[in-house]
């Protein structure tokens, strides 16, 4: 927790990067995202939902995907902003929401704990 406290001074979001994380577990690459980005965003999300739903008739997990759809975007959108915004306030201005629902939603969606290692706690 102390590293966290340190981040926050200087703007803790700018050390967070999705990329960054997906590389080092070895799930991402230049070629892999240079794929990626000729795709657009509904493309990219229902080929995810399709290779997802394949192994289970139509069911992400056993969920229905049309009632999860919601909060999978939500968790997206939000790890998003972390990774290209430098502070909290700036993350709270790229969604257009209020610091109070930015609060709510990083809890919601244990957002801060995607991005921060075992031995960083």
């Amino acid at each position: 927790m102390a590293i966290l406290k340190r981040h926050e001074e200087l703007g803790r979001n700018r050390y967070f990067s999705v990329s960054r994380k997906l590389r080092k577990e070895g799930k991402s690459s230049d070629e892999f995202e240079a794929m990626m980005a000729t795709l657009t965003i509904e493309d990219l999300i229902a080929l995810r939902l399709e290779l997802a739903a394949r192994p289970t008739r139509g069911k992400i997990h056993g969920i229905l995907q049309w009632h999860s759809l919601t909060d999978i975007i939500k968790d997206a959108a939000l790890k998003a902003a972390l990774s290209v915004s430098s502070t909290r306030k700036d993350a709270t201005r790229i969604l257009g929401i209020s610091e109070r629902s930015f609060k709510k939603a990083v809890k919601k969606y244990q957002s801060i704990d995607f991005f921060v290692d075992e031995t960083d706690r």
